[in-house]
């Protein structure tokens, strides 16, 4: 987790164009970080491109907060 957490702030910080310290494992997508359903549908292709794992559609809608992706890109690995 302890290296996966650092490339995910980072595609969070590209993607949602926001500074990555404001991004912990207890951010919510939405309420915290502001990411609407688009945001979060492309931040998930860009964790899939760079982790090489498929997330599916309804797992990803799973995602409430930055540690439940962590934690799936974790078991995935």
């Amino acid at each position: 987790m302890e290296d996966i957490f650092p490339k995910v702030k980072k595609l969070i910080a590209e993607k949602l164009e926001i500074e990555g310290d404001k991004i912990t494992l207890e951010s919510s997508f939405r309420q915290d970080l502001g990411a609407d359903s688009l945001d979060t549908y492309e931040l998930v292709y860009a964790i899939e491109e760079e982790m090489g794992i498929t997330i599916p559609d309804e797992k990803a809608n799973e995602f409430e907060t930055v540690g439940d992706a962590v934690n799936y890109i974790k078991s995935q690995l």
